[in-house]
């Protein structure tokens, strides 16, 4: 039994606009699975589906089911579904920007009934994986740069105690050091806490190095899908999401001939 799986699922926008068609997707136990597509392929609608907040934006899921340890979670409200340890952390971090990191922090165990002294051990659970949070306890989360409150924002997610966490553009606007130590930290909790992720990503080159398996999303369509390093080294990937073929790095206007004649969609 998959620990996550959607099965078939479609979203509409305003009763109209058609995202996902017939998406499916499993997540195993314990596994990072990388969602991989351009921007506006459809990844964030895939993770908002999951996490039912997709109402939000006036979006349905309008066909399909979505289960969560063999348990449908598609009509769940997404504070039952965090309860019941699926977490989303978005795109674009959304720190509270007027609290300090620990404040922030603290908020994640809001759904969580725990005494002071488990309360603590928690924050130094996210402080040994987080130790420049540590550092900047106290500082107002707004004016800290856009790593730490990336940083923050897991942390903050770790601190309901998540089985599965839906990680949306974890490296959007980051430097690329800044992006290679925070998916050292996914790969941390993933192993030490068994953490299982999904995250979705236009990195494809950074997602497949550290995830298991990977799905592409391609105009609300899954594409292709296949073990990490079967889609790293498989040339329709290097050479649409890369820019790279087994002659060697292409030009812009090689890669836009190629999105025309793509030969997964053909």
């Amino acid at each position: 039994m998959s620990y996550l799986s959607l099965n078939n699922i479609e979203v509409i926008y305003d009763h109209v606009i058609l995202v996902l068609k017939g998406v499916s997707l499993e997540v195993p136990e314990g596994r990072i699975v990388a969602l991989l597509g351009a921007n506006g392929a459809g990844k964030s609608t895939t993770l908002k589906s999951i996490s039912n907040l997709l109402r939000a934006e006036r979006g349905d899921v309008t066909k399909g089911s979505i289960e969560f340890k063999g348990r449908r979670i598609d009509g769940m409200t997404p504070a039952e579904l965090v309860k019941s340890g699926v977490i989303q952390v978005m795109e674009g971090r959304h720190c509270f920007g007027h609290l300090s990191i620990e404040e922030n922090l603290l908020t994640g165990a809001y759904t969580r009934r725990q005494s002071r002294a488990e309360l603590r051990d928690s924050l130094e659970r996210v402080y040994s994986y987080f130790p420049r949070l540590k550092t900047r306890r106290s500082s107002q989360a707004g004016y800290t740069s856009g790593g730490e409150q990336q940083m923050c924002a897991i942390g903050r997610a770790l601190m309901a105690r998540p089985e599965m966490i839906l990680l949306d553009e974890p490296s959007m606007g980051l430097a690329p050091q800044i992006v290679e130590e925070i998916f050292e930290i996914v790969k941390d909790l993933n192993g030490k806490e068994k953490v299982s992720f999904l995250l979705a990503e236009q990195n494809t080159m950074v997602a497949l190095r550290y995830a298991d398996f990977g799905y592409i999303l391609e105009n609300g369509r899954v594409v292709m899908e296949g073990a990490a390093d079967e889609l790293r080294n498989n040339e329709d990937v290097k050479e649409f999401y890369l820019g790279l073929s087994a002659e060697g790095r292409k030009s812009f206007r090689d890669v836009k001939h190629y999105r025309r004649r793509k030969r997964w969609l053909s």
